[in-house]
């Protein structure tokens, strides 16, 4: 790695903007000052600013997000409606037959004769030591929902993070398969519509086990 003596543009930038554009009078600053002047002299430890720096943008991140639950699925005859939420407020996302069928599977803890796709990219994920960290619904654009997987890896340098777009139902599969956690931006799940009354009354209709359609092929 090159001496930083003078810093690359994308860093410089961070940098002005974690000093406040180099007034040097927030909270943080001397700090963060601080940590710069590491940098300097040991370049090597960018990559551990960096991480550090992931961090903090996780713990800022949580406090956008809702946890929720899939708390029930109910073939359709264009697929299958996930129902996603908690206590206070369910919505619907409707997923295709074979992903609502794999979601179902998963969330009875049941598996198909032979691996499935999910089933595979877990285990590619168990031999490079990745975890699904947690499962994001992030937004609702022209009727189409959208989703981040963030994904863990651990080595003898640390931790490290990687968020990447997925659809709903990859990364609910994912999640409900390796029983992660799932979340809601809350200005996502503010502005949906509630569907707890239709739970209630699918709940009422047909006691027992939750329908999951049929297995996948």
């Amino acid at each position: 790695m090159r001496h930083l003596k003078s810093l690359p543009d994308p860093i410089a930038k961070a940098r002005a903007k974690s000093l406040g554009h180099g007034s040097g009078t927030g909270p943080w600053s001397g700090a963060v000052e601080e940590r710069w002047g590491q940098v300097l002299r040991h370049p090597s430890r960018l990559d551990t600013l960096a991480l550090a720096s992931k961090r903090f943008h996780t713990i800022r991140m949580k406090r956008d997000v809702i946890p929720v639950q899939i708390r029930g699925l109910l073939p359709s005859a264009n697929g299958v409606a996930l129902f996603i939420g908690n206590e206070t407020k369910v919505f619907v996302i409707q997923v295709e037959h074979n992903m609502g069928a794999i979601i179902g599977m998963a969330l009875r803890g049941s598996h198909h004769e032979r691996p499935l796709t999910h089933d595979l990219i877990g285990y590619i994920f168990k031999g490079f030591g990745i975890v699904v960290e947690r499962v994001i619904i992030t937004e609702l654009r022209n009727s189409t929902y959208f989703a981040r997987l963030i994904l863990r890896q651990e080595s003898e340098l640390g931790s490290k993070l990687v968020e990447l777009d997925g659809r709903p139902s990859d990364c609910l599969a994912l999640a409900a398969a390796q029983k992660r956690p799932i979340y809601v931006a809350t200005k996502l799940f503010e502005e949906v519509e509630d569907m707890s009354e239709v739970l209630s009354r699918i709940g009422e209709d047909e006691p027992g086990d939750e329908p999951s359609g049929e297995e996948p092929t």
